[in-house]
């Protein structure tokens, strides 16, 4: 699979390591970026990233044979309305949010019924703490998976299509409902970012903070880590998502005023059971993950 041309809207980690991973597998001839940073451009451009740029959306995508969306989500209705009168009868049309629902809001609302056919919704379920251009790497999607949510109106040959670039990165592509996905997701990946930022928060808020963060251990490091994640994607995330993300705050707010109740009775077995049911569920979760990874070990 060579394609000719990919249009790379947002160079960011996720964009620039797909650009990177595209580049270094030989799937595409040449790849165009936009954005809005006209630094991080110039970055990608010297580091080999991209092959051109430019500030306007319509041009970046003129004559691309595939469209990868990948900046912050509150871009997506100002991306499409920029690129819809621009895009190739069959271009092919992706993006890589962490939220489905608003984007396909967007798309519906600026694309036409056969690009809407084009239209292929994605999330790579892969990613660092680091943004930016300089922190992208071409092997950031090896044996992590891409979650594509096709609309009704998604046709087969398209969908082939990102499944087969995502693939030939390394990914392994699974197919999810769109409202699922945003639930799912607001479980597993939204949930723990929240975690992270609000315990640094707090912390940080704190008269002791020094001397809590110099104490503090390889844990709180592991823990935290994702703190360190682009405000404004996560700002974005939980605004496209609050309903899903909500709903799942209420439910931990929930277990954690069961462990704060157990500690201050005193009741060691409940907590005992917590941390047991705890430990083997993620005992399971991680033997899982690692046989689906590594089949054959």
């Amino acid at each position: 699979m060579v394609i000719n041309k990919v249009a790379i809207l947002g160079v960011g980690l996720i964009g620039s390591s797909l650009a990177r991973a595209l580049r270094r597998r030989g799937v595409c001839e040449k790849i165009s970026g936009f954005g809005n940073d006209e630094n991080q451009l110039e970055k990608a451009l010297t580091l080999g990233v991209i092959d051109k740029f430019t500030l306007d959306s319509a041009e970046a995508v003129e004559g691309a044979d595939v469209v990868v969306l990948a900046t912050p989500l509150c871009a997506m209705d100002s991306l499409f309305s920029g690129i819809k009168d621009a895009l190739k009868a069959d271009a092919v049309i992706t993006d890589v949010g962490s939220s489905k629902v608003s984007v396909i809001r967007s798309a519906r609302h600026y694309l036409s019924p056969e690009q809407l056919g084009n239209f292929v919704p994605g999330h790579p379920v892969a990613g660092t703490e680091k943004s930016g251009v300089e922190a992208s790497f071409a092997e950031l999607f090896e044996d992590h998976l891409v979650i594509l949510t096709p609309l009704p109106e998604t046709q087969e040959e398209a969908k082939k299509c990102i499944s087969q670039i995502w693939e030939s990165v390394g990914a392994t592509v699974t197919s999810m409902e769109i409202q699922h996905h945003d639930e799912v997701l607001a479980a597993t990946s939204h949930l723990p970012h929240m975690l992270a930022y609000a315990l640094v928060d707090c912390l940080a808020s704190m008269q002791e903070r020094d001397e809590i963060f110099k104490y503090a251990a390889g844990g709180f490091t592991d823990f935290t880590r994702i703190a360190s994640s682009n405000p404004q994607m996560w700002n974005d995330v939980c605004i496209s998502n609050r309903e899903n993300l909500s709903k799942m705050l209420d439910q931990f707010s929930s277990r954690l005023e069961e462990i704060k109740s157990a500690i201050g009775d005193g009741d060691s077995d409940a907590l005992l059971q917590i941390f047991t049911r705890a430990k083997s569920s993620r005992d399971e979760f991680t033997e899982k993950r690692s046989s689906s990874i590594n089949p054959g070990k």
